[in-house]
C-alpha cells in the first residue's frame, strides 16, 4: 500500500528553507531486520523447492520494494501490472538463484531491467497528470492550496535525480519503507541508505526551490 508522505515547512518566501518530513530516518539496524534477511534466505530455498506460499511471503515483504524501483523509472499508470511482470519473472528464473540471501538485490535488478524494458517498447508518453498525482496520495501539508499540482511536481523532481537517489528516496517517502528496511530488501549497507537519502533530499529541495521561486535564479 502506498503511504501519504508530509512535506512540510514550504518555502513561502526567498530564503526559507524547504524540509521534508522523514521520520525513522536514523534508525539504526536492528536484529529484527538480520532475523528477516535469515528468514528471507529460508522462504527462497522453501520456494526453490516449489512451496508456493513461501513465494508468497516473500512477494509479501517485497511488494513495496519492487513498486518503488518501477515507480521511480516508469508512468504511475503502468506500475502495478509491471510489479506483477517482476514476480513472474522472478517465480520463473528462481532456480537459477545460487544464493538465497541476495533474493532482494536480485528482484531489484529484475525490476530494473523490466523498467528498461518498458521504456524500449513503448511509445513516448506525456509526464504523469493531476489524476495520476492524485492516485499517489502524496499528501503535501503546506502548499497545497496555494498550489494543487504540487504533489505532482515533486515526485516529478525526484524522477530528475540520479538513479541511487531517485529510487531510495521513492521507497522511503512514497512507499514509507524505512531506513534499516531499504538497507534490507535492496542489500545495501545501512551507511549507503543514509548517504543517498541525505544527498537526494539535499538535491531535491534545491531543484524543489528553484522551481517554486525562479525569480532567485535571476541576478540582481
Amino acid at each position: 500500500m502506498i503511504c501519504s508522505v508530509v512535506l512540510a515547512h514550504m518555502a513561502s518566501a526567498p530564503g526559507d528553507p524547504i524540509d521534508l518530513f522523514i521520520p525513522g530516518l536514523c534508525q539504526p539496524v536492528s536484529k529484527q531486520a538480520a532475523q528477516e534477511a535469515s528468514e528471507d534466505a529460508g522462504l527462497v530455498t522453501a520456494a526453490q523447492d516449489g512451496d508456493r506460499a513461501a513465494f508468497g511471503r516473500l512477494h509479501d515483504r517485497y511488494a513495496r520494494m519492487v513498486h518503488g524501483v518501477l515507480l521511480a523509472k516508469v508512468p504511475f499508470q503502468e506500475v502495478n501490472d509491471l510489479v506483477q511482470d517482476v514476480f513472474l519473472t522472478a517465480l520463473r528464473r528462481l532456480r537459477t538463484l545460487r544464493a538465497p540471501e541476495s533474493f532482494g538485490a536480485w528482484l531489484a535488478a529484475i525490476a530494473r531491467n523490466r523498467a528498461s524494458d518498458y521504456h524500449r517498447h513503448s511509445l513516448p508518453e506525456d509526464p504523469l497528470g493531476d489524476d495520476d498525482m492524485t492516485t499517489l496520495q502524496l499528501a503535501v501539508a503546506n502548499g497545497a492550496d496555494e498550489d494543487p499540482n504540487l504533489a505532482s511536481k515533486v515526485l516529478e523532481v525526484i524522477k530528475s535525480l540520479p538513479d541511487a537517489y531517485r529510487e531510495t528516496l521513492v521507497l522511503r517517502l512514497v512507499e514509507g519503507m524505512t531506513g534499516p528496511e531499504i538497507a534490507a530488501r535492496m542489500q545495501m549497507t545501512p551507511g549507503s541508505v543514509r548517504v543517498n537519502l541525505h544527498r537526494g533530499m539535499q538535491q531535491l529541495r534545491a531543484k524543489l526551490s528553484r522551481s517554486m521561486h525562479p525569480s532567485r535564479q535571476e541576478t540582481p
